[in-house]
């Protein structure tokens, strides 16, 4: 179970997984960095909008893109990796994530953990073969070299998609033309990202804006999106069933299914940490 404290001066906390605090801190000064850039300095693209690109076991630089680098995981994510690897949520977090924080954190967030090697590559990358997990990896592996920029809460900006052109990437001397949409229907993104605007409607939820998690709901939000195993034991061994009033079909199916399991612990947490009426209590 992960432990979650506050630390003095700090809106929220939560505690490492599997690497040292200050690596943890300075991976989310990077990302928080990286968004600044992104809104100010990149192309703003639209789904119609084109771009040369290839990646493949010829290209030079095959697989060096999957190495150092800071891949944030989705709930489903997590889901489709984990499954993959006929592995519970426990191991697959123990094993494969960190957890990067820093004094603003609003609610838990995870990164793939690389190897502690020189190389720093991910752990399910082969040097000959490629990705192992192609067909069920995460969404910003998917979308690269593609990027989706959404502005801060508040700016009269529209989301947009960029460009991430990195010095080693040698992709983008291939000739293969793409526009923004065909790019994602061919590498099958639509799944992820449905999926994705659900996780997204909960942690930009006002609430969080205008609230703090205490550590007992931090662990509740990080159990409900990252460790199904344990938020199904919690469903079905407590008293939640006897208290809220679901039917039999959507119960059987939370039984066997990690994505409609999900579903509802999306509603939960609306219902239990945001005081939102989207779940009927029995009488």
């Amino acid at each position: 179970m992960i432990k979650y404290n506050k630390p003095p001066d700090a809106s929220e906390n939560d505690a490492t997984a599997a690497a040292p605090a200050d690596a943890e801190a300075t991976s989310a000064k990077n990302f928080a960095n990286l968004k600044k850039k992104v809104l100010q300095d990149h192309e703003r693209l639209g789904l119609d909008s084109t771009f040369h690109f290839g990646c493949h076991p010829g290209v030079p630089c095959f697989n060096d893109c999957c190495s150092d680098v800071n891949i944030f995981l989705t709930p489903y994510d997590v889901i489709r990796v984990k499954n993959r690897l006929k592995i519970t949520s426990a191991e697959f977090l123990s094993k494969y994530t960190v957890m990067p924080m820093h004094e603003k954190q609003k609610y838990p967030v995870i990164m793939l953990k690389m190897t502690e090697d020189e190389h720093k590559r991910c752990h399910f990358v082969d040097p000959e073969k490629g990705c192992t997990v192609y067909q069920d990896r995460p969404w910003a592996c998917r979308m690269f070299p593609v990027g989706k920029a959404s502005p801060e809460e508040g700016s009269s900006d529209e989301p947009f998609y960029f460009l991430m052109n990195e010095d080693v990437c040698h992709g983008w001397d291939e000739t293969s033309e793409w526009t923004v949409r065909q790019w994602m229907d061919d590498q099958n993104v639509a799944r992820w990202d449905e999926e994705g605007e659900k996780y997204k409607a909960i942690t930009l939820h006002p609430y969080l804006r205008e609230n703090d998690l205490t550590p007992e709901q931090m662990e509740m939000f990080y159990m409900v999106c990252f460790d199904s195993e344990r938020f199904r034991r919690f469903v079905f061994e407590s008293s939640l069933l006897q208290r809220i009033a679901l039917d039999d079909k959507t119960v059987r199916k939370m039984r066997t299914s990690d994505a409609v399991l999900l579903d509802f612990g999306y509603k939960w947490l609306r219902f239990s940490l945001f005081r939102e009426p989207v779940l009927q209590v029995k009488r």
